[in-house]
């Protein structure tokens, strides 16, 4: 609803040569990489400023390039133009490939931020890509590091190029690195979400997840072909049967014909980010075991028992429905509805082809005008128990509740959040950086809101009542112990040591 964003999603395709026993792509192999858009449109959701890949041919002068553009996957890669997307297409096929899809949670949104990067040398094991999902939480000691090295520059913000060097750094000398040993140095330094895919100019492939497994890393494999995603939905819509979640802390390596796993990182306990399950992730992908749409059901059948409990209202009166916000709010409202032998119904209708307006100057009522229609004949006169996925920053559902009332003429609105408070910045790759940027802290005395509080922010939001999921009930709902879980931006208990320290500055300075 606040438009909160994802830094970005990845992906990855190798194709081991002139094997023809794959089923899912029966064409030459060096023409794998048409599948790769296929891909970045499924990762649509995790970023939609920028898309790009790059790609492995040992039978063009460019063994490695890369093609990025700014825009959606479909925008970028002139999927409206037949004959511009056909030539990109050849100009840029190979075995191998690497994509990414971006949001930018830090640094300007030029095309030169679009990814992946790629540092050409006439060495080939030194010539590579990559791309990365996440964010770093010692950016500033990482950044202070690349800089004391002699004669390097960085000319941008943010961590890309930071890792970009840190991997070329590693690569120097006159003898070839084992891949596994430099990735396992590298990961002494970094500190947060780092998923990584990596592609070289002799065709050797990287996937790695980090250590944490802060963000969602998903592979599978049909005979030749093997393929990585951000998530699983990709891997499954091309017709993977057995997709599986890299361990945290794993890397698979694609070199001299074989496929290998390798445990790159000390095993740790594992910090999944709760909010892939509660909002970023596909409903249809299944991460680390646990279905994304059974999760947010859950969500809203523990919606559904707090009603009971709270007694508010009877919303068994003929003239209570649950609406959904669009789109992430959905399996939550519906699940809630029918736990309480009430109708769920799409009282609020999403433009699917505004585009992005989140990164578009302008008013914010126009936006939400933009990008929802109330439907007067649903809403009118109604009780409405109105289901959102998390409330970050406020404003936006603050203009939306005026307008349900005013062009949709609700009666009462009753909102009911399928998360808790969010408390804290995410330093791991959510733009939510600052305590100031969040709604709840300016209410609350402590993670577990009073009812006198939860009267309180309803009332500023104009909503007649509003209730939080409370903080037991996510990994609940997901499946997952809790200390399994990155649970930072809704208990202020980082699972780095330089989160923790930023959330210290970030209080002493609010």
């Amino acid at each position: 609803m606040d438009e909160l964003r994802h830094e970005c999603g990845i992906a990855a395709l190798y194709h081991f040569a002139d094997d023809r026993s794959c089923h899912i792509w029966k064409g030459d192999p060096d023409q794998t990489t048409r599948l790769m858009t296929r891909m970045l449109l499924d990762l649509q959701n995790r970023g939609q400023l920028a898309a790009g890949f790059s790609s492995f041919n040992p039978d063009r002068d460019q063994l490695l390039d890369t093609y990025k553009e700014l825009g959606t996957v479909s925008e970028a890669f002139k999927m409206a133009h037949e004959h511009k997307h056909a030539s990109i297409m050849e100009d840029f096929a190979g075995r191998a490939s690497i994509g990414h899809v971006r949001y930018a949670t830090c640094g300007p949104t030029g095309r030169s931020y679009a990814q992946p990067f790629e540092r050409r040398h006439g060495c080939k094991w030194k010539w590579f890509a990559f791309a990365f999902n996440g964010n770093l939480a010692n950016l500033a000691e990482l950044r202070a590091e690349v800089e004391s090295y002699k004669d390097y520059h960085l000319a941008r913000e943010g961590d890309t190029e930071v890792i970009m060097h840190l991997i070329s750094h590693a690569l120097r000398g006159d003898e070839k690195p084992d891949l596994v040993k430099i990735f396992t140095a590298l990961s002494r330094k970094l500190e947060g979400a780092y998923n990584l895919v990596f592609l070289n100019a002799l065709g050797e492939m990287v996937v790695l997840r980090d250590p944490l497994g802060l963000r969602p890393l998903c592979y599978a494999t049909d005979g030749p072909l093997f393929a990585a995603a951000s998530e699983s939905v990709p891997l499954l819509n091309m017709g993977f049967q057995k997709i599986q979640s890299l361990e945290p802390g794993e890397m698979i390596v694609l070199q001299d014909g074989a496929m290998t796993v390798h445990r790159y990182a000390e095993p740790r306990p594992s910090a999944h980010c709760f909010f892939e399950w509660v909002y970023f992730a596909n409903v249809a992908s299944t991460l680390d075991g646990r279905s994304v749409y059974l999760s947010r059901s859950r969500l809203g059948e523990e919606l559904a028992k707090l009603e009971e409990e709270m007694g508010l209202f009877d919303p068994r009166d003929g003239n209570t429905i649950v609406v959904p916000v669009p789109d992430t709010g959905k399996a939550a409202a519906d699940a809630m509805a029918y736990a309480l032998g009430i109708r769920s119904q799409e009282g609020l209708i999403r433009n699917r082809y505004v585009g992005r307006t989140f990164i578009e100057p302008g008013n914010r009522a126009d936006k939400v005008r933009l990008k929802f229609t109330p439907l007067r004949e649903v809403l009118e006169g109604k009780r409405i128990i109105l289901v959102e996925d998390s409330i970050v920053r406020s404003t936006t559902l603050k203009t939306l509740l005026g307008f349900l009332r005013e062009a949709g003429g609700v009666k009462e609105i009753h909102v009911r959040v399928a998360c808790p408070p969010i408390v804290a910045p995410c330093f791991y790759g959510i733009d939510m950086a600052t305590v100031d940027q969040l709604y709840a802290p300016k209410f609350l005395s402590c993670n577990e809101p009073t009812r006198d509080e939860l009267a309180a922010m309803a009332y500023d939001l104009g909503a007649d009542s509003l209730v939080y999921l409370p903080l037991d009930a996510v990994a609940k709902c997901i499946g997952l112990p809790a200390e399994r879980l990155c649970r930072a931006c809704i208990t202020g208990d980082y699972p780095t040591e330089s989160g923790r320290k930023r959330y210290e500055l970030e209080l002493v300075a609010k």
